[in-house]
């Protein structure tokens, strides 16, 4: 099994631990506003990230540079931006909407990837992104109809936060050290969770969101948020975008729902409609057209 291969089949993990753990995470925000809970999560993963270099890779301190600097910064600031904007846009929006909307990532990542960082998309992955973009409205769509409210708008610009995150993880994950850089874009996205939380959010006092913070269902999330969903995930991100597309990395990520659709099934009690049902094979027939029929990817 080659390269490219191993990092497909580790991101479809990551997928999954991002689309299994949905329901963890949405009890936990009921609890703690979801940029306190991002700062926590986030600042949490690149201290961990951090233990783990200064332990076991400590030369790679010394790697550091003010170009590393800004490109985490940047990389950070689209993370960021990704998770604040879905934040915001579910004040004003339907989660059928907004799940919709984030998806169209997987559309965005392949038009970003030609505009702005000049990777040729073969038409095998367009037609893949397309298949996946159908199957996530399908997926998320209530029947409801789709009217473009201020929510919309701002769950669109999440979208594009996380397609230019995406895509840029692909232009800078082999300059650098990949765990490293992940840390980095850890610590920012947690610095601006938290100033966002300081200024739009009431947490209360001292005592108070200590008491937020050790309900047990807030402490679960943590520990399963900072860990596998952030810290790992972000990492195993990181450096399997060395040898693969951004493009298929966004398809790939299209299988999130997918997995929180099941996961609602199992542990929630929800049904999944037929249409639903539609979607997921779109999804997944996206996903088998980019591996079998995308252009070879270059393997550093």
């Amino acid at each position: 099994m080659n390269r490219s291969r191993i990092a497909d089949i580790s991101l479809l993990l990551v997928a999954m631990m991002w689309g299994s753990t949905f329901l963890i995470v949405q009890h936990a925000v009921r609890v703690l506003p979801p940029m306190a809970f991002n700062s926590v999560r986030f600042l949490g993963a690149a201290l961990l990230l951090a233990l783990i270099i200064t332990v076991f890779y400590r030369g790679q301190w010394k790697q550091i540079s003010g170009k590393m600097l800004l490109h985490a910064c940047l990389l950070g600031l689209f993370l960021f931006i990704g998770y604040a904007f879905q934040t915001a846009g579910l004040l004003y929006t339907t989660t059928s909407n907004a799940g919709f909307i984030t998806g169209l990532s997987v559309v965005l990542v392949p038009f970003l990837s030609y505009v702005l960082l000049k990777h040729a998309i073969s038409r095998f992955t367009w037609l893949s992104a397309l298949l996946a973009a159908s199957g996530l409205y399908l997926l998320t769509f209530t029947g409801a109809g789709m009217s473009l409210n201020k929510g919309d708008l701002l769950v669109f610009v999440c979208a594009i936060g996380f397609a230019l995150h995406i895509g840029y993880t692909g232009v800078y994950a082999g300059r650098y050290p990949s765990l490293v850089l992940a840390a980095l874009q850890m610590a920012v996205v947690g610095i601006l969770s938290l100033a966002a939380s300081a200024w739009t959010e009431q947490v209360g006092n001292t005592s108070e969101l200590i008491d937020k913070l050790t309900k047990p269902d807030v402490l679960w999330a943590l520990a399963i948020s900072i860990g596998p969903t952030s810290a790992f995930a972000f990492w195993i991100q990181t450096v399997c975008q060395k040898y693969t597309s951004p493009s298929r990395v966004a398809i790939i990520y299209a299988m999130e729902p997918v997995f929180a659709a099941i996961t609602g099934i199992l542990f929630a009690g929800e049904r999944l409609t037929v249409i639903g049902g539609i979607g997921c094979l779109c999804i997944l027939a996206g996903m088998m057209i980019a591996e079998l029929k995308s252009a070879p990817q270059k393997v550093q």
